[in-house]
């Protein structure tokens, strides 16, 4: 599947991180009328549904064509679409919001949804998730998957793709090195050793500049050690026994040799090059790997098994995608009817393999990657493992994660581990205090 590139990944999930600040944003909303509503008499007006470019050209194509196709109910305006770049499209958002002057549906950033609920901008999906238990869209959704976007006060988004880390490996440099896939912390080592011997890294990563999957994937460590960032009261949680097993883990592969020492400087670009230079055993990554590398190296990856942790646990770490509802409508009945009609008949961005996430239903899933057993088995054997940044507390998004994700905190936190010159639990005490004074 050709998805996004992973490097690239965290502006298209998270909002604060990208530089607009909640007090900028909020600061904004007061000076706003208080606007919105979905009174009757503003039914008739245009629903304004943005999107972002979540794959290539053709993705604009199809979903524009599939927002235009729409027929309306007797009293609903038609759907008007907008594209919004992710070049400053924070900026775009929060002063439409703030202005009641936005879009009554949208995708955008992953924590988007949190930042504006805050605020009192979003309108919460419950009854319009209760309408879909009727219709059959809601038993479709990936397990666990809706409930991540669940707040205190409601849902406040609905799940559209879905971005992960997991990794692949290169067989044929596996089966010349004579190590088996890993399915185990130790396994992975020992795979790391044999590469070790051919002059290839095992530990394939990057954390350089906008490149924010190494810090990813540590997190993943720790979840998939019984551990994470967060407690159940949302509140930064990281020097734990869990995380520091975890990243000790991680610092002994950097001492063996089996880390590029130059990782922590390596864009995706960087990346993807050392594993067409054949240097990248195994990397980790999202599921869009294989169409960034050359084609005998797509060839020879293959999709890694969710590895058992020293805790006996498994747990990776995903990104949830996805779409909201705003208070500000020409009537929350015609924006509920519009997303009941794009759910139902969005399946053509996966078919039509537009560059997409990965489906958040179950149908599409069967669809789009009947051919495709890689991202199938990404999406049967990683997707019901993994869990979100709330971890180990919540498998939910939250405002806070906005700390976390593609931050400085986590951004020096990577680097600093992938050089090898710490130890766990100074490398996590710096950055739990980094994240509580952000």
């Amino acid at each position: 599947m050709a998805s996004l590139p992973s490097g690239s990944g965290f502006t298209r999930r998270t909002l604060l991180g990208a530089g607009v600040s909640a007090l900028a944003v909020g600061a904004l909303a007061a000076c706003s009328s208080s606007g919105g509503g979905g009174g009757s008499s503003k039914a008739s007006q245009p629903l304004k549904f943005w999107n972002q470019p979540w794959g290539a050209p053709a993705f604009l194509t199809e979903d524009e064509r599939i927002s235009a196709a729409y027929t309306p109910k007797s009293g609903f305006g038609k759907v008007q679409y907008r594209q919004v770049q992710w070049a400053n499209f924070t900026q775009t958002y929060s002063t439409a919001v703030a202005a009641n002057t936005g879009p009554a549906v949208s995708s955008g950033g992953g924590t988007q949804a949190f930042l504006f609920e805050s605020q009192g901008k979003i309108a919460y999906a419950d009854n319009l998730l209760d309408s879909w238990k009727k219709n059959g869209i809601y038993d479709d959704f990936l397990p666990g998957l809706v409930d991540t976007l669940k707040t205190k006060n409601g849902y406040a988004a609905i799940p559209y793709n879905l971005d992960m880390r997991l990794y692949w490996y290169r067989k044929d440099l596996l089966e010349k090195a004579g190590v088996s896939a890993p399915t185990t912390w130790d396994e992975f080592e020992a795979a790391c050793k044999g590469l070790k011997k051919l002059g290839v890294y095992g530990y394939g990563t990057y954390s350089g500049a906008g490149a924010f999957t190494g810090g990813h994937t540590l997190v993943a460590h720790m979840i998939n050690n019984g551990g994470g960032l967060f407690n159940s009261n949302q509140e930064v949680d990281a020097v734990t026994p869990e995380n520091i097993e975890a990243m000790d883990w991680v610092i002994g592969l950097v001492k063996n040799g089996y880390v590029d020492p130059r990782s922590g400087t390596y864009t995706s670009a960087n990346a993807y090059s050392q594993m067409n230079a054949n240097k990248f055993g195994m990397i980790w990554d999202g599921a869009g790997t294989p169409a960034n590398v050359n084609a005998s190296v797509a060839n020879n990856l293959e999709v890694g098994t969710p590895l058992t942790g020293p805790s006996g646990k498994k747990g990776a770490l995903y990104f949830p995608n996805n779409i909201m509802m705003y208070k500000n409508t020409p009537s929350q009945a015609a924006s509920e009817a519009f997303l009941t009609y794009y759910y139902q008949n969005m399946k053509t961005l996966w078919t039509k393999k537009t560059g997409i996430g990965l489906a958040p239903l179950q149908s599409i899933v069967k669809a789009a990657y009947a051919d495709d057993p890689k991202t199938t088995a990404i999406v049967n054997d990683w997707q019901p493992i993994s869990k979100t940044w709330g971890a180990p507390g919540q498998n939910t998004v939250f405002l806070n994660v906005t700390k976390v994700d593609g931050t400085q905190p986590m951004i020096n936190f990577a680097q600093t581990i992938l050089a090898g010159k710490t130890d766990a639990k100074t490398a996590l005490t710096t950055l739990q205090n980094a994240l509580k004074s952000a």
